[in-house]
């Protein structure tokens, strides 16, 4: 669940900072998973400031008229800053992007001030118009200001850009009470002891009665409870920015003023509602009842449904219009032609609701909600709440009196409590006084007191709370586990010390170990000790000396190993001579190098070996001889496991010990050389078939490992894939592609692959062809094809001026 901390604090003060509230929350049961600092405008406008114009020295370049300024930003030094805009004039207070801000135009891509010439003059910051600040769309000249700020403010303190905190709740099944701003606030205001402020609603007025919804309900087990008012008059536009911001920080999608207030009241109150376009209600009646089995429905979502003869219906008087809890029907739905609008605020049964959110699969904010239990006497208030808001922001009037059908108060369970069972389930004493004080701050009122205990009067939103076990858990989550001492009669025995998780460096192997072994590779252990005449076969790729034994036993086993190459080839050379030809090994092993007289080195590796077929010849595929890439998507696959990111690649020069390979390297660390190993050094060890080798520095890889799992919700909406074909001279690597794509798409492209090469004479001499696909997605909606087609035409541009690539189609 996402809760917006600006929009928390409408209900509760909160002085706080994100990580306070991290704590607070997640210690009084409300677990923390995340919190994400949300901008108004991309960037924050981190890195730009106020500043005043000191000077300013009009100059001429190509008929182009340009201004030499200097510019106070508060740093003590003026700062010169060559403008292009016509308005600039000294004098004037400005907003100035310092170097190193990255800024984010209303229209382009983003992109980071640097220190510059601009012809001849130098240059260290940009004075910035509206929409090259992503603060609207004007471009007519730069913003000039009036304010008494003092240079060097920062530019969002100026425009009151707060920034706001997504706050990440993995809410437990039990606390639907807390599914909204309103049920966080109120645990807030325990934890903290302040007052919580409900938006005011005691303004509600209907106009008059003249366009009333007949509500029947049919099944009142399934709804014991069904509210609605009807309001006329309502002009359907975008919602104003502030209820815009607040249903995006919670990463819901805005739709349209009256269906953004149904979602906004559900998040804020925790209460779903529903609107209904009030002229698509058939007789102007409303009945909650069953439908025979095998009825067909369409969904919002324009999916038809079978319904269950067990699925609760919203129904007109002549069709059914909204599976009760779950999601409402497409024909009844908001339109921008709708004037007249049916609020409906209910309350339906948990498990009827769940049963019908399972049968389709559906699961909606609406249906979650409903099968942990709302609150059923907070329905007439949420109504009451909504009809004003969506009144202020459509317009109109309410035109009909508020239908109810069960205007009694539901009553709170009662709970009888002892202050015994209290000490002894907590395991501490706890003043009376202060447990009265939590369970009324938690709208548990007290009553019918004695000295053994008390009366607990639950309210109804509080669902889970029904046994004397759950009102002193209530109690113990807002004194606070930390809160509770280890009693004197303790034995120490009982006590287990847990240390901090570390790196357990002998489990990473293991780890290791089973991915190689899930991929076919078979572990090796070979010896240490190896010939003089491996080493110097490539001696200049080599760190040190040789570490010769004294007491040696023969000549071949004369030194200890520099490389891990010669003993995997002599394990790969024994495999080959008796006829098992496609081979995948690894090994952990040590290299040892003498780099003084009296200093030796030892480092540990991780080696990998492959030769022979990749697959071998069945019915079903053909062999495929190993290749590069084959080597290289291993290696992949054990950074990934070890967290390792930020990796860079280099090709290895020829010579050494590889024809051809790449580097690995984490800034300038080499972590892992990969490739073809040299033919003349794997005769060494007669072995006639190709080698692919691969040498990980195991030490600098441990270094580098980490723990920490990142996960990223799958996106809603469809990828889209695109290919183009593209003639490119021969010298052109896929890695200038990419590098190309990702240039000119930021956004949007998620990743490309060449899935054909071809060269022929029909291309040129000197010519090839890819084939490339192109993934494209938007996280936040489903692409059209004019995103699709500008996206792809600036591909296609960049290919064509940066590659020089011909496009065909």
């Amino acid at each position: 669940m996402n809760i917006s901390l600006n929009w928390l604090k409408q209900y509760i003060s909160l002085t706080e900072s994100p990580e306070e509230l991290d704590q607070l929350l997640t210690g009084c049961g409300l677990e923390v998973e995340e919190i994400e600092r949300i901008d108004s405008v991309p960037g924050g406008l981190q890195g730009v400031v106020i500043g005043e114009v000191l000077t300013c020295e009009p100059f001429t370049v190509k008929e182009k008229q340009l201004h030499l300024t200097t510019v106070d930003i508060g740093t003590g030094e003026p700062t010169t800053i060559v403008c292009g805009a016509a308005n600039v004039a000294a004098g004037q207070r400005v907003v100035v992007a310092t170097v190193g801000a990255t800024i984010y135009p209303t229209n382009g891509e983003p992109f980071t001030i640097g220190k510059r010439k601009v012809y001849g003059h130098p240059s260290e910051g940009m004075i910035c118009a509206e929409d090259e600040l992503g603060l609207g769309t004007s471009h007519a000249g730069i913003m000039v200001l009036t304010t008494d700020l003092p240079n060097g403010t920062p530019a969002a303190t100026y425009f009151k850009l707060e920034p706001d905190y997504r706050i990440v709740i993995g809410l437990t099944p039990n606390r639907a009470d807390a599914a909204s701003h309103i049920g966080v606030a109120r645990d807030l205001k325990a934890l903290l002891h302040r007052d919580i402020k409900l938006p005011f609603a005691d303004n509600f007025y209907a106009a008059n009665n003249q366009h009333p919804i007949d509500v029947v309900v049919e099944n009142t087990e399934a709804c014991p409870r069904f509210c609605g008012v009807t309001i006329d008059g309502v002009k359907v536009a975008e919602s104003p920015d502030w209820l815009k911001q607040s249903l995006l920080a919670i990463g819901l999608r805005p739709i349209n003023n009256i269906v953004d207030v149904t979602n906004f009241i559900c998040h804020e109150l925790g209460q779903p509602m529903h609107a209904y376009d009030w002229h698509e209600l058939a007789g102007q009646k409303i009945v909650v009842k069953t439908m025979p089995e095998g009825t067909k429905f369409v969904t919002l979502d324009g999916i038809e449904r079978t319904l269950s003869s067990e699925d609760l219906m919203i129904c007109d008087a002549e069709k059914p219009v909204g599976i009760a809890g779950v999601f409402g029907g497409q024909e009844s739905g908001i339109k921008e032609t709708t004037t007249r609008v049916f609020l409906e605020v209910a309350y339906f049964s948990p498990d009827w609701v769940r049963r019908s959110s399972m049968r389709h699969g559906l699961k909606t904010d609406a249906s979650f909600r409903f099968e942990r239990g709302t609150d059923p006497n907070f329905k007439l208030y949420t109504l009451k709440r909504a009809a004003l808001l969506m009144q202020e922001l459509a317009g109109g009037k309410i035109t009909s009196e508020i239908t109810d059908t069960h205007p009694a108060q539901f009553k709170p369970a009662q709970v009888l409590m002892s202050y015994r069972n209290i000490d002894r389930l907590i395991g501490q004493k706890i003043p009376h006084e202060q447990i009265h004080q939590i369970l009324t701050d938690l709208d548990i009122k007290v009553w019918n007191g004695t000295e053994e205990g008390f009366t607990a009067s639950i309210p109804a939103y509080r669902v889970d709370v029904t046994r004397e076990a759950d009102v002193i858990e209530e109690i113990l989550r807002i004194y606070g586990l930390n809160n509770i001492g280890l009693s004197a009669h303790l034995r120490t025995d009982y006590l287990a010390k847990f240390p901090e998780p570390s790196k357990d460096r002998e489990r990473v192997p293991f780890k290791i170990s089973q991915l190689l072994a899930g991929a076919g590779f078979q572990e090796i252990f070979t010896n240490s000790l190896t010939k003089p005449a491996y080493a110097a076969s490539i001696k200049d790729s080599l760190p040190g000396e040789d570490v010769e034994i004294l007491n040696k036993l023969s000549e071949d086993l004369g030194v200890m190993r520099q490389s891990m190459l010669f003993s995997g080839l002599e394990a790969l050379a024994h495999n080959v001579n008796r006829r098992q030809r496609d081979l995948k090994f690894f090994e952990f092993g040590k290299t040892y190098h003498k780099m003084q007289p009296h200093q030796y080195v030892e480092k540990p590796h991780l080696a990998l070996y492959l030769t022979g077929n990749i697959v071998s010849e069945s019915w079903q595929q053909k062999s495929r001889p190993v290749a590069f890439h084959d080597l290289a998507s291993t290696v992949n696959r054990i950074f990934k496991k070890m967290g390792v990111k930020g990796l860079t690649t280099q090709e290895v020069e020829a010579g050494n010990v590889w024809a051809y390979g790449l580097q690995y390297l984490k800034g300038k660390q080499v972590l892992a050389t990969i490739g073809l190993v040299r033919s003349d050094l794997t005769k060494l060890t007669d072995l006639k078939q190709a080698v692919f080798f691969a040498d990980l520095d195991w030490a600098a890889l441990l270094d580098h490992y980490t723990t920490e799992v990142t996960f990223q919700e799958i996106s809603k909406f469809p990828e889209v894939r695109r290919d183009l074909s593209l003639v490119l001279d021969k010298t052109v690597s896929f890695k200038e592609i990419q590098e190309v794509a990702f240039k000119y798409e930021k956004n949007l492209l998620q990743s490309l692959n060449v899935f054909d090469i071809y060269e022929g004479p029909n291309l040129g001499e000197g010519k090839k062809s890819y084939s490339v696909s192109f993934t494209l997605l938007d996280a936040s909606q489903t692409l059209t094809d004019s995103q699709i087609d500008k996206t792809m035409n600036r591909l296609m541009l960049g290919f064509e001026k940066e590659l020089e690539a011909v496009i065909r189609k």
